[in-house]
């Protein structure tokens, strides 16, 4: 006997333990059923939310245990990593995940037991427009897998506890939805004139890690493997000492849990006094903040309070290691305008008018300029092909703006462009042929860049459509109906013919 049980007995029934790791080896990744495994995912996710509300932090470390202990949780970090655009990139280890075996065998090994992040392999880009470079840390895929697990469990304490005026990487909230935030709090006749433009130098690469160990919620060695990684570069292994490496799936979440605040440092200096009434000095409609990862807008009714915005941000970042750019930091007075997110904010006359900025407009003609200039040899179908989705995006992008004009002024800029490529390709031949060869008539239109397969866009055709605010209460995690019925109305606005089949009760289904 041993331990109350006689010794060699063998049991027909298996263990609960051993029968799901059977399920788990029998299991193959084009059988999984998605719907099933995001729906645990979210489950957990909502849990963790309302514990962040109720304040039990316990319980938040215990749900957050078994979420990233979660084999449902393991599936969708390895499918999140594999879907995005750098699935095709590997890490110093040179793997890459691009098989289904490959890809059920990664969710199988992924665990915290002793792990120990492999350093990232750091490549420099381009920044558009600039002679300096970005760097870019490339994590190895399981480093990937792991961090994306872990912002599972992250993300819904992020989302509780973020400024509401904040919009980058955040679920369901987009740049958009910050600019029509500033336009809210810069419209109106008496809104504020006076705006602080905000910049953060180098944000990724200077936050202060001892701020992060002892402030962010979640598993402290797993953590400092993320921050203490280092990268590889020419060979040789550097250490880092500070900052959250760009390219790790779970930097923007440290980012921006490192920024939460600032919006209620301002609240709590200018909205309310010591008594708990509004203070009168102040004018809560004219003093606003909005942000986008590192970028923010401060507004406010005097250029005194805004400096004085400015100290108090600037004491804020201090202790998380951080401060502002003093190039990119401007203030500036709403008459003579000033840039955000790609668009330009300007009042004339007293009336506040959003469009493209001269920066993106410039930006987006030489991108198209550089494309047809590599598409000397190409066929106007290759061309075509890759021009389509730069003009899609960019004009997605300024659609609920006032953009009418700079769309119709951009396609006669492409078409200029286009005549040249075609003339270099046939210096002997009439303009009238080329024109016939490469132009034809499509519709209303007599001249269109088309072939017998593909039709160049125009910016133009991009209906400009008012974007819905976003109700800065809501929780993606709480509030899902809310964001399922905006999400469609916004793809109804923007593409009306897609869904004119689909019947009300749709709508009345989630407004119940």
């Amino acid at each position: 006997m041993k331990g109350g049980k006689p010794m060699n007995v063998s049991y027909s029934t298996t263990p609960k333990s051993e029968k799901l790791m059977d399920m788990r080896l029998n299991l193959q990744w084009n059988d999984i059923d998605w719907r099933k495994v995001e729906e645990n995912v979210n489950r957990m996710q909502t849990r963790i939310t309302k514990a962040v509300i109720q304040g039990k932090w316990n319980l938040i470390k215990r749900l957050q245990y078994l979420l990233t202990h979660s084999f449902y949780a393991k599936l969708l970090a390895v499918r999140a990593i594999c879907q995005n655009k750098g699935k095709r990139t590997a890490g110093i280890d040179g793997k890459k995940w691009l098989t289904p075996q490959a890809k059920m065998n990664a969710a199988l090994d992924l665990s915290d037991k002793n792990y120990k992040a492999t350093p990232s392999r750091r490549v420099y880009i381009d920044k558009p427009g600039k002679k300096e470079k970005r760097p870019l840390s490339i994590p190895t895929m399981y480093d990937r897998a792991m961090q994306a697990l872990y912002a599972f469990a992250l993300n819904p304490i992020a989302e509780a506890t973020a400024d509401t005026t904040s919009f980058g990487f955040r679920k369901n909230r987009s740049a958009q939805d910050a600019c029509q935030q500033a336009f809210i709090c810069l419209s109106k006749k008496n809104s504020a004139q006076w705006i602080l433009e905000g910049d953060i130098k180098g944000c990724f690469d200077n936050i202060n890690h001892e701020w992060l160990l002892a402030n962010i919620q979640m598993d402290k060695s797993i953590l400092k493997q993320f921050l203490k990684a280092g990268f590889i570069y020419k060979r040789n292994l550097n250490t880092t000492k500070a900052g959250t490496p760009q390219g790790g799936i779970i930097s923007p979440i440290l980012a921006n849990m490192t920024l939460d605040g600032i919006e209620k440092a301002i609240a709590a200096k200018y909205y309310t006094s010591r008594s708990g009434k509004t203070d009168k000095k102040y004018d809560h409609k004219k003093i606003n903040f909005v942000r986008y990862a590192d970028d923010f807008i401060v507004t406010a009714e005097s250029e005194e309070t805004v400096k004085e915005i400015s100290e108090l941000i600037r004491l804020f970042l201090k202790e998380r290691g951080l401060e502002l750019s003093e190039n990119k930091t401007l203030i500036s007075h709403i008459d003579d305008g000033f840039d955000f997110l790609g668009w330009n904010f300007r009042k004339y006359s007293g009336k506040l008018l959003i469009k493209p900025s001269k920066k993106s407009i410039d930006k987006i003609t030489q991108k198209i300029s550089d494309k047809i200039k590599d598409a000397k040899t190409w066929k106007q179908e290759e061309l075509i092909y890759d021009l389509n989705p730069i003009i899609t995006g960019w004009s997605n992008y300024h659609q609920s703006v006032v953009s009418k004009y700079i769309f119709s002024k951009l396609d006669d800029i492409v078409w200029n462009m286009l005549q040249k490529w075609a003339r270099r390709r046939h210096p002997n031949k009439a303009n009238i042929w080329i024109t016939n060869k490469y132009w034809h008539c499509e519709g209303s239109r007599k001249r269109v860049f088309s072939t017998e397969k593909n039709i160049l866009k125009f910016f133009s055709d991009t209906k400009i459509v008012r974007h819905t605010a976003l109700k800065l209460d809501k929780n993606p995690y709480l509030d899902i109906e809310y964001f399922d019925l905006r999400r469609y109305r916004l793809r109804k606005l923007k593409t009306p013919n897609k869904f004119e089949t689909i019947g009300a009760e749709i709508i009345d289904c989630f407004c119940v």
